[in-house]
Formats: structure tokens, C-alpha cells, sequence
């Protein structure tokens, strides 16, 4: 493979124009960044051969797996990632027998090669990195829905529809639509896995969630997959350990058949970038379900353990059996703390609260109408999205402890923990920070915006209601295009602005969606409130 990258998908990329080294940013080496391009050739190169013929589920798992695959900080394992490949390529071959053996190369179903896209015009590469990274985010949710059992054949359809355009020369008049039809597609995918959380583990209810780890065996499971939890819980019942959740996986406590378990104890550690610090001397194992997985610190590397297309070169991984053994037997081995051990949150708050899904808000919509019509209620914020490392992070911190007190701020992805942990009181009888949920569960907030919109006979950007969104990796791409989908304009968007929007389609979406970077709390706040 080559020495050399080219990365330009999450927040953190280098020089804020892209990962171009032996290495990016987030750890992966370029041979992996060669095979995840390579795969993501292979995907353009399924989708051609779909193009005329019928997938099967085998097929869809195969698309949404490799598209998964290739999100930021999920896979590191250039083993895993070929594994990959040839599973993609077996179903291209199914699909169009014989293909590869023809003596004319029409090129019609051969792979893709990426450099091209890299090295396109500005603003075409731009729009079509909008639509493969949307998709990579979108097929996140896709996998969470399936594993569950729930699939729908118009988001599967579309992701052939997608990659095929990618391979395609097309011009912005073109691409434009393309790239909002990924967020349309998005939002039916986000509700379907909505219902396949909802319907498998109950309506999230509000709870509040410790940050002490008791004394005894414990694992910590970190991710988004409702469903490994529900496995592990089951496999460590009666065993006298205790389960901890970490980073997007907090918003579990809220779902009645979760919680119903005695030993799903509490939360341990922060957002994602902080686990090199946070998990360095606990005396427990740590699984990873899905991103973000940092490369393990030889200090815990023996300690960490995936599942599911997270891999990374020499961890212990848990396959499709999910027998859980090897991380029960660690737990166990380890022994965890000999005494209840006290830890905090980033502002040194000791509990924190989530499941204030769109039932629980919607439930109070008629106390929150007459708050705002009373003058109660000024205006709502929605602080949330990914988190990441950079300093300028501090401006959620910062933002949300400056709101006023006549002001409620809703939440939702590991961006919370940058104030989650927070203490500001109550507004109208439900505190002023409500945590809604994982990134997947960006849905509740659009129903809830939605609702609020009709209780006040109004649009939703007429509503007393500002978007204040930090975005990381491909899971925050396809949500604000499920956002500028709904026509929702002036979302203020942080720390920086994506390094593969060019300026000619950064204009486009300034004029059309009125897209504004984040400047100072003191400044966007005195902009929004007047």
C-alpha cells in the first residue's frame, strides 16, 4: 500500500484541510485508509452491479456492513477490512454471474477507484463527499435496525442509488439533489431505528444516572448497540458483576426492559476522546460496540474488547456467537474496585440525567407552550452532536452554562458530556438540561420540533427554538442533511466547518440554509436572544 493518504471525513483532520501522512489524525495508518478507500470502490462497484438486478438481505448487510466499516474510528484492522472486501465482492459475483469472466470491459460494474473522487473538481468532490459520507452515517443507523430485526426496502434501495452516483460523472445541477435526498432517506431510516429501539426495549423515560462505580467485578461497554448490551446483561446475570455504560451508550438507563436489570449500575467516564485517560488503570474490561474506539494504550490493550465491525490488529474480538465469555472471565479476573469508588463528571457533577425522549417532552408540550406564551420560557436551545478533542470544544461548555435562566436546553450525542454533568436548575418544573438521547436518537428532537411547531401553529423556524450543533464524524453529516431536508435554516455549526465542503457549496448552503459558524458563546448568544 502506499505511504501516503488522503482523509478528509471527521472534525479532527489534519490542518483542518486533511490527513495526508503515514498516519491520520485519529490513528488509522494509510495502509488502512488504502483498504477502506478500496472498499468503499468495491461498495460503488455493488451498487453498479445492482443497477438493473435484485439484491438480497445477504447483499443489503454486505453494503451497510462496508459502509459502517469505514466511519471514523470504528475499524483499524487491515485484516478485518479485507475480510470486508471479499465479502462485497462475493455479492457483486452474485449478483452478475459471469461478469468477470466477459472479454469486453465495459466497465459498467468494475470497482471504483477513489482517487478519482480526490482529485475531482472542488465542488464536485465536495457534493459527492456530502452523499458517501451521509451514507456512511446513515448505514450506522441501518446496522442498529437490523441487528434488531427491522429493515425497510426504500433506505436499502437508496443506498445503491447513492454510491452509484458517486461513480458517476455528474455536475452539481445534478448532485444537488442527490445530496438532499440523503437527507430525506435518513430521516425514514432514523425513524425506523426509533421504532426498532422503542419496540424492542420501551419508550425512553427520564432517570438519573450515577457516576459511582461500587465495589466489586465490573465491565464498561462502550458504543451505540442497544442490542450487545441487552446480550451482555443477560450473560452477566447472577455472576456478580456490574455493568457500566460509557460515552453514547449512557441514554440505555432510560429504556424500561435495560433498566430492569439490577445490574446495569450506572456510567463511567466521559465522551469518547477522553477513554486513553479514563480507562488507563480501571481494574475492569471495556467492550466496544461500535465507534469511537481510540487506538488501546498498552496500559489497558489487554482489557479492551470489540464486537460487530469495530476491530482493531491484536484486540480479542467478539464474534458473531457473542459469546461474551473472554470479557466475563477478564471482569472477573480483574476484580474491580475493593470500595465504592466516587467519580465525576467534567464540571465535577456526580450524577447525570437522560431520557428525555420526545414522549417525555411532548407530554409537557402544553406546559411548555403556555411557559413561552407566559413569558416564562424565552427560548430553547438544542446543544448537541459529536465531541471531539480540540480546545474550541469549550464553547458548548462555555454557551450552555451562559443560557439564561428563562431558557431550557435540550441535548442529545456525546457532545452533552461537555455539560451534562451541570447543575442549572429547573425550568417549569423539568430541568433546564434534558438529554434526548443518543445521536440515533436525533429523531426524538425532530418529532418534538415538529410538535412543538403544530402546538404553536407555526413553522419550525418560527419557533422560539435555535440549533447550536457540533459535529465530528459521518453520523452528524446525514443528520444536518436530514435537518436542511426539513428546510430548517439558521444552524449554528461548530467548532469548525467541515474540511470537504468547498466555497462554492459552503455558499450554497449559507444562502439556502442561512449555515452559520460558531463564533463566542457571549457573540451567537447576544445574535440569537437580541
Amino acid at each position: 500500500m502506499s505511504d501516503n493518504m488522503f482523509c478528509f471525513q471527521c472534525e479532527q483532520t489534519a490542518g483542518c484541510t486533511g490527513c495526508t501522512g503515514k498516519a491520520g489524525v485519529c490513528g488509522k495508518s494509510a495502509d488502512v485508509a488504502g483498504l477502506q478507500d478500496k472498499l468503499t470502490g468495491a461498495l460503488i462497484g455493488l451498487a453498479r452491479a445492482a443497477s438493473g438486478n435484485t439484491p438480497s438481505p445477504s447483499t443489503h448487510q454486505a453494503m451497510i456492513e462496508g459502509l459502517f466499516t469505514t466511519i471514523t474510528n470504528v475499524n483499524f484492522n487491515e485484516e478485518t477490512i479485507r475480510q470486508q472486501i471479499e465479502n462485497v465482492t462475493r455479492e457483486k459475483n452474485s449478483l452478475i454471474p459471469g461478469c468477470g469472466g466477459c472479454a469486453q470491459p465495459c466497465g459498467r460494474t468494475e470497482d471504483y477507484n477513489m482517487g478519482l473522487l480526490w482529485n475531482a473538481d472542488e465542488d464536485i468532490r465536495s457534493l459527492k463527499s456530502l452523499i458517501l459520507f451521509g451514507l456512511r452515517g446513515m448505514a450506522a443507523y441501518a446496522y442498529h435496525a437490523m441487528v434488531l430485526g427491522y429493515s425497510d426496502e426504500e433506505v436499502n434501495t437508496f443506498f445503491y442509488e447513492g454510491m452509484f452516483a458517486i461513480g458517476e460523472d455528474l455536475n452539481m445541477e445534478q448532485l444537488l439533489p442527490i445530496v438532499m435526498k440523503v437527507g430525506e432517506i435518513n430521516l425514514k431510516c432514523m425513524a425506523l431505528l426509533d421504532q426498532a429501539n422503542t419496540e424492542s426495549y420501551g419508550d425512553p423515560v427520564p432517570v438519573t444516572v450515577p457516576l459511582t462505580v461500587e465495589k466489586g467485578p465490573f465491565i464498561v461497554i462502550s458504543g451505540h448497540d442497544l442490542k450487545d448490551l441487552q446480550l451482555l446483561l443477560e450473560q452477566t446475570e447472577g455472576k456478580g458483576i456490574n455493568i457500566y455504560t460509557n460515552g453514547e451508550m449512557l441514554p440505555a438507563h432510560a429504556y424500561p426492559k435495560l433498566k430492569a436489570y439490577p445490574h446495569l449500575k450506572g456510567n463511567l467516564g466521559t465522551a469518547w476522546h477522553n477513554q486513553q485517560k479514563e480507562f488507563a488503570d480501571i481494574p475492569a474490561p471495556v467492550l466496544f460496540t461500535t465507534n469511537c474506539l481510540m487506538p488501546p494504550k498498552a496500559s489497558y490493550a489487554d482489557r479492551v474488547f470489540t464486537t460487530e465491525v469495530v476491530s482493531y490488529p491484536g484486540v480479542i474480538h467478539i464474534g458473531e456467537d457473542k459469546d461474551f465469555t473472554p470479557v466475563i472471565e477478564k471482569a472477573l479476573e480483574l476484580g474491580g474496585y475493593p470500595e465504592d469508588r466516587e467519580f465525576t463528571g467534567i464540571n465535577g457533577g456526580k450524577t447525570v440525567t437522560t431520557g428525555f425522549a420526545r414522549n417525555t417532552v411532548l407530554s409537557a408540550a402544553g406546559t411548555i407552550v403556555n411557559a413561552v406564551k407566559g413569558g416564562a420560557l424565552k427560548h430553547i436551545f438544542l446543544v448537541g452532536g459529536c465531541d471531539g478533542a480540540r480546545k474550541g470544544r469549550s464553547y458548548y461548555t462555555d454557551f450552555v452554562k451562559q443560557t439564561p435562566a428563562d431558557t431550557a436546553v435540550l441535548t442529545l450525542a456525546c457532545g452533552k458530556y461537555r455539560f451534562n454533568d451541570l447543575d442549572l436548575g429547573t425550568i417549569g418544573g423539568l430541568p433546564r438540561i434534558m438529554d434526548m438521547g443518543q445521536c440515533n436518537d436525533a429523531y426524538s428532537a425532530i418529532r418534538a420540533a415538529l410538535a412543538l411547531a403544530d402546538a404553536f401553529d407555526c413553522g419550525v423556524n418560527d419557533l422560539p427554538l435555535t440549533l447550536v450543533l457540533s459535529w465530528y464524524e459521518q453520523k452528524a453529516v446525514c443528520i444536518l442533511l436530514t435537518l436542511l431536508h426539513l428546510g430548517i435554516r439558521n444552524i449554528y455549526l461548530g467548532p469548525t466547518l467541515p474540511a470537504f465542503l468547498s466555497p462554492g457549496v459552503l455558499d450554497f448552503l449559507v444562502k439556502n440554509y442561512g449555515i452559520r459558524p460558531t463564533t463566542t458563546p457571549e457573540q451567537d448568544l447576544k445574535e440569537i436572544l437580541g
